[in-house]
């Protein structure tokens, strides 16, 4: 058995005897080795199969794209690809590839493999084709990717792309090595491979992911030997973990807990605003949601200031739309949330006839960019209810709940909670809110809102070139959503997460990715 399996299994149950004991009592995780607390099981270790940032944190520290975010920031640089050119029209992109890199099973990196990873998701007659991946639309405008030479691939778009380059740097993009899928078929998301930092060693479900540094990274070898990542999906347990030495990293500290890792030497405390919306699908298809004065109505009935302010702790904002203010360049300043206003929710339910409608309201017990999800879900039940609507609550744990939403809403539930965080002011529109992005479609557009200039909008943002004709096309699409409310909007998340004070080079990033490539933890 791997020496750093066995003494990770030691510190499990050393952490989980103090947790249970509440005596805090600090175990040792291994010396050189990060132990992270995660919030779920991850679904898969493809990154062409996933679409939650749960499983972002980790593919990002194994795998690399031909393309990445800088350091706190959403711009692009270079990664395996060293340079770039772009056609004066915008629909050829040719990449020169970095020379000298190979995956983690030994095989090389070149242009043949860039060509299988994304013929796999655009090809439906693919040998290994993905599947029904919602996020291969990040590349449905590509016609063909060519190897025009061993370490040059130029791909051709049907038209111009904006978020092509940013849509290359999110996990979608990330390229695995083809003779690993060609070997494991299937399985490869329990046998990945790919060129970045850490390389797979184990996964033991529901008890963790372990990953080993990759001593040939292109770009430097990792200070860490070793990283665990530790599915601990109730929220208290992952803080008696941290706080009884089971873990050395926490994402995603309830509110309630802030102030007691802020105050305390032994540990240390970050936080990074970012693109992420908080928000309830509402099934604008059949049942009570189908009216849009109902829509409206139970936005105007969530106390959401109260939910900020009280729940949350103040770790985040209200939400006036469906795109996050730190898009700054695409938000609508001009639309102000929708006011607490019990008394004009009776008075649209009341024109609607749905006094006293009876609705199903789906909630996790823990997800990517959650925001305590069960606290805000009976908070927000308790305000549905007090203008007279009948809500019940059903409660999922995370890829269960995924596993029933992202089919849809039809014939389930009225409502359900959700999160996103973003790279573009693009994604999560173009995802969630088309006709054409319907489950059955392959999308997520789970509540089945449909209005067709709102397509038109999205259309015509995603193929410009001109970022100012962009905004304000974006700025229009969130006019019209905002008054047709097919979601209620709650809140934007400020992301946070806790390390021990041992831990160096730590820090959050825009992307909401946990990018762990320069972290240390001396012995």
């Amino acid at each position: 058995m791997h020496k750093l399996i066995k003494g990770i299994a030691a510190i499990v149950l050393t952490a989980g005897v103090a947790a249970g004991l509440m005596s805090y009592a600090v175990a040792q995780t291994p010396p050189n080795v990060l132990v992270v607390g995660q919030i779920a099981e991850p679904q898969s270790l493809d990154p062409q199969h996933v679409s939650a940032v749960n499983d972002f944190r980790i593919l990002m520290n194994v795998y690399d794209g031909l393309v990445r975010y800088k350091d706190g920031t959403l711009e692009v640089e270079p990664a395996l690809a060293t340079d770039w050119s772009i056609s004066e029209d915008g629909t050829e992109y040719t990449f020169n590839l970095r020379e000298g890199v190979t995956f983690h099973d030994g095989s090389p990196f070149n242009a043949e493999a860039v060509v299988f990873n994304f013929e796999r998701m655009i090809q439906e007659d693919h040998p290994y084709h993905t599947g029904t991946f919602p996020l291969s639309f990040y590349f449905s405008a590509v016609t063909s990717v060519e190897a025009v030479d061993d370490m040059t691939v130029k791909f051709t778009l049907n038209e111009p792309f904006a978020p092509f380059l940013s849509n290359l740097a999110y996990p979608a993009g990330l390229i695995v090595s083809k003779a690993a899928v060609e070997e494991h078929g299937e399985d490869f998301d329990r046998n990945p491979s790919g060129t970045g930092a850490f390389k797979f060693v184990e996964w033991q479900s529901n008890t963790r992911v372990v990953v080993d540094r990759f001593e040939d990274y292109w770009d430097g070898a990792a200070p860490l030997d070793a990283v665990v990542y530790r599915p601990i999906t109730d929220a208290n347990t992952r803080v008696a973990e941290m706080l009884s030495g089971g873990i050395d990293v926490m994402v995603e500290v309830p509110p309630d807990n802030v102030s007691t890792f802020a105050d305390d030497p032994a540990f240390t405390l970050y936080e990074e605003a970012g693109p992420h919306l908080w928000f309830l699908i509402l099934n604008a298809k059949e049942g009570p949601f189908a009216d849009m004065r109902v829509r409206q109505a139970a936005n105007y009935a969530v106390n959401k200031e109260a939910l900020v302010e009280n729940v949350l702790q103040g770790t985040a904002t209200v939400a006036a739309g469906p795109t996050p203010p730190a898009f700054n360049w695409a938000y609508n300043e001009e639309l102000d949330p929708y006011p607490y206003d019990p008394d004009r929710a009776r008075e649209l339910l009341a024109e609607a006839g749905a006094e006293g409608a009876e609705l199903t309201f789906y909630v996790t017990e823990g997800g990517s960019g959650m925001l305590d999800p069960v606290a805000m879900g009976t908070a927000i039940q308790a305000d549905l209810e007090a203008v007279g609507l009948d809500v019940t609550i059903e409660t999922y744990e995370w890829n269960t709940f995924l596993g029933i939403v992202n089919p849809g809403l039809e014939g389930k539930a009225d409502m359900a909670e959700m999160a996103w965080m973003t790279n573009s002011p693009d994604t999560l529109p173009y995802l969630a809110l088309r006709t054409e992005a319907w489950p059955d479609q392959g999308g997520f557009n789970s509540g089945y809102y449909s209005n067709p200039e709102v397509d038109a909008l999205l259309q015509q943002a995603r193929t410009s070139t001109d970022q100012a004709e962009r905004a304000e096309l974006y700025k229009e699409m969130q006019a019209i959503v905002y008054e047709e409310a097919p979601w209620l909007f709650v809140a934007n998340w400020k992301q946070n997460a806790v390390t021990t004070a041992n831990v160096e080079n730590f820090s959050l990033q825009p992307s909401f990715f946990l990018m762990l490539q320069d972290v240390a933890k001396p012995n």
